[in-house]
């Protein structure tokens, strides 16, 4: 007889049931979305506005820059029938859960184990972002579910699907366009291709602002003191930067030194990344949202704090 028993000897874990984990996801979304659903207030009233314009509501004369031109959320909530306001949050919800789906498949592709895969789907939803920005008629679910299709495909070795993410992304909002320099910069896919889809973006970012979107007043992100001085005394804002902060940054601080190195480049794309929100503090007010635009570069490292890699 063995000296030690059955039960002692590891055994493979059973894989994710899918359709049970995006049906929780959803629910557990839901649930912190459900209080603020549909609000609108500053940035959010912008996008909102966009989605009217394109449904004929309202004349580009209400339009505001630079919101209108991160199109693609507020067109895809426009062709949604029924109530603009429920399609346009419910549409964000969707982008939520998809995005906590595609975080859990991004580190299952690491090699971590599914219970490290699921913490990381809920990292992505159990936060101040969810609850306090995602309800509200915004780009920013979209934007960040594009970067963590983005963070799938690489981990998964699939350069086409990173540049579609990429230029989907670059869509919903323009600083993604980053994300297809580093793919370029990077070497993870060929060079005339990765170049093409560079130029598909830059020439959408383009068109929207000089053909597709004319006549609205111009504005500029000019870095002054003023801006910081303010910022620095906005406890409001500087409670969501923490609040949105206070879980995922020292996670993913923790657990680098434990990350398998499949996810060392992720670092990288995390320092890139961050430049667009640390510019925008010099010029703009800014909140919780610049952390959570880095929730798809930051959660693979938080869950790896003592990771073991799995078998299969």
């Amino acid at each position: 007889m063995p000296a030690f028993p059955l039960r002692s000897v590891p055994q493979a874990s059973q894989p994710i049931r899918w359709p049970l984990l995006i049906a929780a996801f959803a629910l557990l979304a839901l649930a912190l979305m459900a209080w603020r659903w549909g609000g609108t207030v500053a940035d959010s009233q912008a996008y909102y506005d966009t989605a009217r314009y394109l449904r004929g509501e309202i004349d580009a004369s209400q339009l505001v820059a630079p919101f209108p031109y991160r199109v693609l959320v507020p067109a895809i909530a426009a062709i949604i029938p029924g109530d603009l306001r429920n399609g346009f949050a419910a549409l964000n919800w969707i982008l939520v859960t998809a995005g906590a789906c595609l975080m859990s498949a991004a580190v299952l592709r690491a090699g971590l184990d599914q219970r490290r895969a699921i913490a990381a789907g809920l990292l992505m939803i159990v936060s101040l972002p969810t609850f306090w920005y995602a309800p509200y008629l915004l780009v920013d679910p979209g934007s960040v579910c594009a970067r963590a299709a983005f963070v799938f495909a690489v981990l998964s070795g699939q350069p086409w699907l990173a540049a579609a993410a990429g230029l989907v992304g670059t869509a919903v909002r323009e600083e993604n366009i980053l994300l297809l320099v580093w793919l370029v910069a990077m070497r993870r896919i060929a060079i005339l291709p990765g170049l093409a889809c560079l130029a598909a973006a830059g020439a959408w970012i383009v068109a929207l602002r000089w053909v597709l979107i004319t006549g609205l007043p111009g504005y500029t992100w000019e870095p002054n003191w003023w801006t910081v001085q303010h910022a620095l005394r906005d406890v409001r804002s500087l409670l969501s930067i923490a609040g949105s902060a206070v879980l995922v940054v020292p996670l993913a601080i923790w657990g680098w030194r434990s990350a398998p190195r499949a996810m060392r480049p992720l670092a990288s794309l995390l320092f890139l990344m961050a430049l667009p929100p640390l510019y925008a503090a010099l010029c703009v007010r800014v909140d919780g949202r610049a952390v959570w635009g880095l929730y798809p570069f930051l959660v693979p490292f938080a869950v790896c704090l003592r990771s073991r890699l799995t078998s299969a």
